[in-house]
This record gives structure tokens, sequence and C-alpha cells, in this order.
């Protein structure tokens, strides 16, 4: 059988199994059941709404963007993890900045070195901080929150409180934290939306707004987007079935290694896919393993577990990517092709891809709206900085490089590699990164993917822990990040941690590995000194002269 024929046998089995309109009615009985503590099916699909609610925050939020901008402020600094960052941070590389408006810096890295390189590029006294958490307990910016707001005291900023906005469900933690200390402005969230699904509500809205992206403009295309993802007699017809029954069908046949190709313009879409797609399916040792930001390689040096999908924009430079995707088309690899005629559309290929993740996990048997594993690895992180020892927990100041060529040498057909960089964000990182998953791709045939800690603890971590066993982690950690102390501050239970930015990047390190370890994942760690790029560059060439 086809490719072809399998999405089309998919399309079938959706059809007479009525998920669409199984979908559109929160029917529980479309989805396997929820892991202990998720949410039910009627409680977590308000997404499906989403775009109807738009029209009624177009008004309150240009209106709040006005009042900032005549307050004086030039620069946003968004503070928050997974679904409540990725989404903006997506927006803000597509859209940028409109003149006049806020620019936009998302921070959601505890590395010392990243929170530097942030606040080195804003004006504090200008800039206003948006805290982002859908359970208002997230470590991370609650961590960061307390640290900016004690730099701008020590700045002279009065009242530094009125800096800050919020993001958050209503009765969290940081609702109230936010209203007791009288911050500038609080924004309720829906409580039925789960964070990955949330890009279309205040999430989203709220930043996409303060940029000056024209929310009327997005809402268009989301809107007829949803109508179109309503059509049931036909699941051919409606856009995100079609989708979900492709990469549904094809992970049911081995091709579950999703890979996105995308115009230049729309790289960065990448990085909201990979949280989607891992977070909704990686679980009960299944899952979609999505590929994004990877270079373009030789038909032949793909793996079979390939299903590639093209985010294209009409008028970017897309010469080279159009005619690589014709090539992998014309070799008989499954291609989907997805044109966007405008950055506006982007309202709407949210939608579908929402609407198609809930669709492909019905095909693989997979609950879409909870994430079991991302709260484990929170747990040993969380055990990890309360103990008694917590301050002595270090990281190997070596480690063995004939040891991490072998394990990823010895890696097997339908495998993956997922690199884990616990390193400080820059373009020469990013460059080093892509020579190494070219150089395992060329030598082993399988796929690799790629995210900066902690940000992918909120994304793809649910994957690698809880999805397919052919997972080998490759940790990069950087190994004499400079100190970066944090004050204390709440942390959303009955006590105050005192510690720094330090401990806890050491912390969720050693915490994921060794959630990694009790799901027996094949995994290995490099403790990096500077320069970052160097010491990738350096794996990368053992790698290439092993025998």
């Amino acid at each position: 059988m086809g490719w072809q024929d399998q999405v089309n046998s998919e399309l079938d089995a959706l059809k007479n199994r009525g998920t669409v309109d199984a979908l559109w009615r929160r029917d529980p009985s479309a989805w396997v059941a929820p892991s202990t503590g998720g949410a039910p099916a009627e409680e977590a699909t308000g997404w499906l709404d989403l775009p109807d609610r738009i029209a009624n925050l177009v008004d309150e939020l240009t209106s709040f963007a006005d009042e900032v901008r005549n307050d004086g402020f030039t620069d946003l600094v968004l503070l928050g993890m997974g679904g409540s960052s990725l989404g903006p941070l997506v927006l803000g590389r597509v859209f940028g900045t409109s003149p006049g408006y806020l620019r936009l810096h998302v921070l959601d890295s505890t590395m010392p070195g990243q929170i530097t390189a942030v606040e080195n590029r804003i004006d504090l006294h200008r800039t206003l901080f948006l805290i982002s958490s859908k359970s208002g307990t997230t470590i991370e910016p609650l961590r960061l929150t307390a640290f900016f707001r004690k730099r701008l005291e020590e700045i002279g900023v009065e009242n530094p409180d009125t800096r800050f906005i919020v993001a958050t469900d209503p009765g969290s933690f940081l609702d109230t934290m936010a209203n007791e200390r009288g911050f500038k402005r609080v924004f309720d969230t829906p409580v039925d939306v789960g964070g990955r699904f949330s890009v279309l509500s205040r999430f989203g809205l709220l930043p996409a707004a303060l940029i000056g992206v024209d929310l009327e403009k997005l809402l268009g295309p989301a809107v007829a987007m949803a109508q179109a993802c309503r059509a049931s007699d036909d699941p051919e017809t409606n856009p995100g079935a079609l989708l979900g029954a492709t990469l549904g069908g094809l992970a049911a046949i081995g091709r579950d290694k999703v890979t996105i190709v995308t115009s230049p313009r729309l790289s960065s879409i990448g990085l909201w896919v990979e949280q989607l797609l891992a977070e909704s399916t990686g679980k009960n040792g299944r899952g979609l393993v999505p590929v994004a930001d990877e270079t373009f390689y030789s038909v032949s040096e793909y793996g079979d577990d390939r299903n590639f999908v093209y985010i294209r924009l009409a008028g970017d430079e897309n010469a080279g990517t159009d005619a690589h995707v014709s090539t992998l088309g014309n070799a008989g690899l499954p291609v989907t092709r997805i044109e966007l005629g405008h950055n506006y559309d982007l309202g709407a290929e949210f939608f579908r891809w929402e609407f198609a993740v809930a669709v492909a996990a019905t095909a693989i048997s997979v609950y879409p709206f909870d994430q079991p594993d991302v709260e484990r690895g929170k747990v040993f992180t969380r055990n990890l900085l309360e103990s008694p020892d917590e301050a002595g927990q270090t990281l190997p100041n070596a480690f063995d490089m004939d040891e991490l060529v072998k394990l990823v040498r010895g890696a097997r057909p339908g495998d993956y590699v997922a690199i884990l960089g616990y390193i400080p964000e820059s373009p020469e990182v990013d460059s080093a990164v892509s020579e190494l998953r070219a150089a395992i791709t060329r030598r082993t045939g399988i796929a690799t993917t790629f995210g900066y800690g902690p940000r992918y603890l909120h994304s793809t971590g649910q994957l690698h822990k809880g999805g397919p066993d052919g997972v080998i982690g490759l940790a990069l950690i950087a190994g004499n990040e400079d100190a970066l102390a944090a004050p204390k501050a709440d942390s959303g239970s009955e006590t105050e941690m005192a510690y720094g930015f330090e401990s806890l990047f050491v912390a969720q390190v050693l915490g994921d590995l060794e959630a990694l370890h009790a799901k027996a994942h094949r995994n290995t760690m490099a403790v990096l000194e500077t320069p970052y790029e160097k010491a990738i560059q350096n794996i990368t060439e053992s790698f290439n002269e092993s025998p």
C-alpha cells in the first residue's frame, strides 16, 4: 500500500468512527482515557471556540496596547514557558514589531547567560513585563519575576509592581499574587484551554497586540478555518481532518518523523508545531516526532520513517525549498503542501494544526490533552531543589567522547537523537548544532531534533520521556556559566525557596536526565566549556572521524 492509500484508508476510518462530529461534541469516547489527573475532554477542548471568541477581545487588547504605548513603554519581556511563550515567539518572529509598538523579548530560560543577554537588550526603565502561566505556579516565570522586580528596585523604579502584567487562569496562585501586589493588569485566560492550544487566546493575542499585529486580520482566516474543519461527510474536504489523517495514518505504518519544511519567513513556526505534536501525542510509548529546522538532505539520506509537511508562504524566497520538496515528492516520499497567501493566514494554520493533532491522536490511540511525563520531570527537579543537599548538586566536569560517539553510532533504523541544549542561545550555537545534526543523519540515516533547555522541557520533553523507545538523548550542557543570583521568591506553595538560577539550571538538567533514566531511555551528556560552538564542533569532528 502506498502512502496516499494509507491516508485514504485513515480518512475512511475517521468517517466510519464519526471522529469529526465527536470532536466538535467534545465526546471523550473519541480518544483513549486521560492519564491520572489529566483534564477530561469536555474541560480541555475550549480551543475549538477560540476563533469565535477573538472578536470579543480585539477592542480590549488593542486599547491596552495603545495605553502602554502612551505610557512610554518601548519593550515587552514575556516571562513564560511552553504554550505561554512559543505562540508569541512565532508571532513576534513572523510579524516583527510595527512602528511605535513594543519590541518583544521572549525569556523562557533559566540560563544565567540568557537572562543577562535579554537584560542587556532592554532599557529597564521603559520595559513592561508580561508573566504568562496558565497554572500560575510555573517555576521559571515566577523566579524570573522576582529577579526583575529586584532589578527594578535596584535602579530606583518607583512602585515596580506596576511594570508587570499577567496572563493566567482565574484563581491561580499568580492571579492572587498579582492582585495582592497591585500589578498593572491581570488578563484572565480560558480554563478549558490547555497551554499548547492557547495561542488564539489572550496568551497569544495580548503580546500580538502589543507588538502591533492587526488582530482583525488574524481573526478572519482563523474563523474560516474553524468553519472548514466542521465538514464531516467527506473528511478529505476538511483541512484539519485531512492533515490529521495524514499524520496519524502514516505514523501507524512507521512514518512517525514529521519533518517540518517551511518558507524562510515561517521558519519559527516549527517551534510551535514541535510542542503541539510532541506534547499532545508523545505518551504511552507512542507519538509523532516533530523534526524542525533541519538541513536539506539527498533523498537517499532520509530514513523510511519520514513524513514531510511543507508550510509555504506565497511571495517568500521559496525557490530552493520548492526544488527540494519537489525532489522529495518525485521520489515518492510523502509530502503535504500547505500554502499561506499572507502572514495573517497564520491564524488559520494555528487552528488547522490544533484540529489535526486532535484527529491524529485518535489514529494512534493517545489522549492529546495531558502531559503526564512533563509533570513527572518537574517532580524530579523539585525534589533536587528541596533536598537537604541541594547546594551540593553539581555537574560532572568531563565526559567520555568515545562513549558519546558509540551511543549515537549505535542507533537503529527508526530511532532518533534528541539533542538537548542547556547552553545560551546564539546563531553560532545554532550553526554548530546544525552541523552536528547533519553529521548524525548522514552517518546513521536517523532523524535528529534539537531544543534549548529548559524550553524543551515544556515542549518536546514529554515526547522524549513518554514517547517511542527509539529516542537517544544527547544533552549539551554549559559547564562554566557564571552564577546569577535569584532573590527569594514565591514558589506557589507554602514554602519559599531561596536558590539561584545556577542551582535551578543544574536541578533541571539533572532532573530531566533522571526522568529519562527512569524510562530506561538511552542518554548521555557532554559538559562543554566556552566557546560552546567550538566544543560542539569538536563533537561533530569526533563523530565524523569515528570508524
